[in-house]
Order: structure tokens, then C-alpha cells, then sequence
């Protein structure tokens, strides 16, 4: 009878690899379950071989921003929304760091490469939103605005996240998300008070 699989284990395989990856250790299978309590048996177990890990560990970057995206409850505020999507990207890039290095390797190929596109649809619905609720001119493309808008959140995520730049390096995020969407026709004001509403992200570490 086949052994029932633990989901924490291969989660304990994905985040050693992707530590192991940041800090620049040689990855061998002994070398990846040393320390862990598994067998390098886990490996092919759960991913096949190891370029199966290298897949999974992209698409587990992914996966986690997915579901980070999906707290971000609608509102009828759609600058408030885009808002709190980048909040929310900030916030699992500095929860996650390691992943979110490996997710933008292209080294590695995605399990699933429609989930990389369904991250970015949820900044272009709300920036469709913007658009037909009259914050932004009707010339915007809502596709344009959503990519400026990602750009902004890994810029500065990256110079952070295990960056050369401190936590408060965020506190850039709001005038910079300002400045972006005014350029996209907002009121200045009202676009600033919506920014407000939707950021979340602390600018310096949990104790």
C-alpha cells in the first residue's frame, strides 16, 4: 500500500531549496535533505527528479502570491484595490523572499504558466475598474496601467527584499502609486486618500 504523501514535507523541501538558492549553497539531493529529516528518496517522491523541484518551487512563488491576491476583498474604491494588491504583493515578496526570487527565474520553467498570467489579471480587472468608474481617462489601458503597476511593487520589493535598501524604502510606494495613477487622469486628492485607504504594508520588520 502507498505511503500517504505529507504536504509539510514537500513545503520543508520547497523552502530548503529556495533558501539554498538565495544564499548560493551547491544544491545536491544530499545536500538538500541534509538537516531535514528526510531521505533523498523524498525528492523523487514528491517532484519526480530535481528538475520536477526547480518547477514546483517557481509555481509554489506563485501559487502563495495567488492566494495573497485573493484576500484583496473588491471594493467600489478601484485605486483603493490596486492599491491593496500591491500591498499584498509587497507583503508576501517580504513573507516569502526566497520564493520570490525564484519565481521571476526564467531558468526554470513554470508547472503552470496561466497562473503567472492570473497573478496580473487581478491588478488589470481593477484597473478596468478605475477606468469605467471614471478614475481613470477613458483612454487607459487597463493591461498598460495594471504592468506600470507591478513594475512599481517589484522595483521596490526587490531593492528590499533581501535588497541593498532598508524596510523603509516602502514608504516610496504611495507617492510613487499616486503619481502613476494621476498621471492616469485621478484627482490628485481623491487619488491620494484611495492610496491611504489601501496600503498596508509596515515599513519595518515584525520583532
Amino acid at each position: 500500500m502507498a505511503r500517504t504523501k505529507d504536504p509539510a514535507v514537500r513545503t520543508l523541501l520547497l523552502e530548503r531549496a529556495a533558501h539554498m538558492l538565495r544564499t548560493r549553497e551547491p544544491i545536491t539531493l544530499r545536500s538538500l535533505v541534509a538537516g531535514t529529516g528526510v531521505s533523498t528518496m523524498a525528492v523523487y517522491t514528491y517532484f519526480g527528479s530535481m528538475d520536477g523541484l526547480w518547477q514546483a518551487l517557481r509555481q509554489e512563488g506563485f501559487t502563495r502570491m495567488a492566494a495573497r491576491f485573493a484576500d484583496v476583498t473588491p471594493s467600489d474604491d478601484a485605486v483603493r484595490d490596486l492599491t491593496a494588491l500591491v500591498s499584498a504583493y509587497l507583503g508576501n515578496a517580504l513573507d516569502h523572499p526566497d520564493l520570490y526570487r525564484v519565481m521571476f527565474d526564467a531558468n526554470f520553467d513554470l508547472e503552470d504558466l496561466q497562473a503567472a498570467d492570473d497573478t496580473l489579471e487581478h491588478l488589470v480587472q481593477a484597473a478596468d475598474r478605475g477606468r469605467k468608474a471614471g478614475r481613470f481617462a477613458a483612454g487607459t489601458v487597463p493591461l498598460d496601467l495594471a504592468t506600470q503597476t507591478w513594475a512599481v511593487a517589484h522595483g521596490l520589493v526587490s531593492l528590499v527584499a533581501g535588497g541593498p535598501l532598508p524596510r523603509t524604502t516602502l514608504g516610496y510606494g504611495p507617492p510613487m502609486l499616486t503619481a502613476l495613477f494621476v498621471s492616469h487622469g485621478d484627482e490628485p486628492g481623491r487619488c491620494r486618500r484611495s492610496v491611504e485607504r489601501g496600503w498596508e504594508v509596515p515599513e519595518t520588520p515584525a520583532a
